[in-house]
């Protein structure tokens, strides 16, 4: 089942519509055309009692006011690049700072501030795009990018981001969202447990940028090989590199083998046993602890953000790629399709 709702109306007059899709087993999930926005996910516990798991606000307001990325579609670069420069075919370019000294998710006027076009709406599904030209933001060629949706019956959540460009450029698209499975709303999410399936991590400088070291999580507070509390090693003093972000903002290594779509993360609350399984086919898994969650924003319920009140779990290309080749390649060329298909399982036990 599929609803369409006005959300807002921009002040260059633009209207933002609300899509909402939802399935058999009572999950429902509203996407705007406002960067493709992940604006609610509604999830049943074991005793099928809903509750919206994402960070989000009700109207469009908030959302232009203070731009947080809550559930946003972020590009043309998602993370960082260092200096916002980097070089293609012998050419420098660079990206407005929005971030100290460095370009974060595509700059200011990244995709997470574009009004999307509804491209295709089916019957468990919907298709938005997007046509940033030449020059946006810094980047070089224009990029059209696509963003699917489905909602199938086992509760899966199929995201798939695809883009080609007329001239050479760089691509690395993921979706935001900030995840608390007791509900939005209620408080901390540092009781969650995490897994993450990665025996590697990138660790960074003062400015978030990572130095180019693949570190082993083995015997660090960046193990998340078996499910741990994030909040168990979250204040381990003794690891600098959990002062310099105030918490958990650190990319790990995932190296998916082929392209394939598999496990890369799982998140369960033992509050209210809802769990989620995040699947990519990209190299790099950006797990972020909401550090800069301020209380200065509140939600959908009313309540006031705060630190550590949700995680994101963001599948990608490493940071900085366009300027550490050893990270691989960003690169896309005319006539190559971007493609990044992330799945979300969800699913529920009883509250242990």
């Amino acid at each position: 089942m599929i609803i369409v709702r006005p959300f807002g109306t921009l002040p260059g007059g633009g209207q933002v519509e609300a899509i909402t899709l939802s399935n058999p087993a009572g999950m429902a999930v509203t996407i705007l055309t406002w960067g493709a926005t992940l604006q609610a996910v509604l999830v049943p516990d074991a005793a099928g009692a809903l509750a919206d798991v994402v960070l989000g606000h009700a109207d469009l307001a908030p959302y232009l006011a203070q731009p947080q990325y809550f559930g946003a579609t972020v590009g043309r670069y998602a993370n960082r690049i260092a200096g916002g420069r980097f070089q293609l075919d012998g050419r420098s370019w660079q990206i407005p700072l929005n971030n100290g000294a460095n370009a974060l998710h595509g700059g200011p006027q990244g995709f997470d501030q574009a009004n999307w076009t509804v491209h295709d709406v089916g019957a468990d599904s919907l298709c938005l795009m997007h046509v940033s030209p030449a020059g946006d933001q810094g980047f070089p060629g224009t990029l059209t990018t696509t963003a699917h949706w489905r909602l199938a019956d086992d509760n899966v959540l199929h995201i798939e981001y695809q883009a080609h460009c007329d001239a050479p450029t760089i691509v690395n698209i993921t979706n935001h969202a900030y995840w608390n499975l007791s509900g939005e709303g209620t408080g901390s999410a540092m009781a969650h447990r995490l897994q993450i399936l990665a025996d590697a991590f990138l660790p960074v400088d003062a400015g978030a940028i990572p130095t180019g070291e693949m570190r082993e999580v083995a015997d660090t507070a960046f193990d998340f090989r078996t499910p741990t509390p994030i909040e168990q090693r979250l204040r381990d003093a003794r690891e600098p590199q959990l002062r310099l972000g105030r918490g958990y903002d650190h990319n790990w290594v995932l190296r998916p083998a082929g392209g394939i779509c598999r496990l890369a993360a799982r998140l369960d609350d033992p509050a209210s046993g809802r769990w989620l399984e995040l699947h990519s086919d990209q190299p790099g898994l950006q797990f972020y602890s909401g550090n800069f969650l301020d209380g200065s924003s509140s939600g959908k319920s009313g309540r006031l953000y705060r630190m550590g009140d949700a995680v994101a779990l963001e599948p990608q290309l490493f940071p900085d790629t366009p300027n550490q080749p050893a990270f691989g390649s960003a690169r896309l060329d005319p006539g190559a399709l971007y493609r990044h298909r992330i799945k979300l399982h969800f699913g529920a036990d009883r509250p242990r």
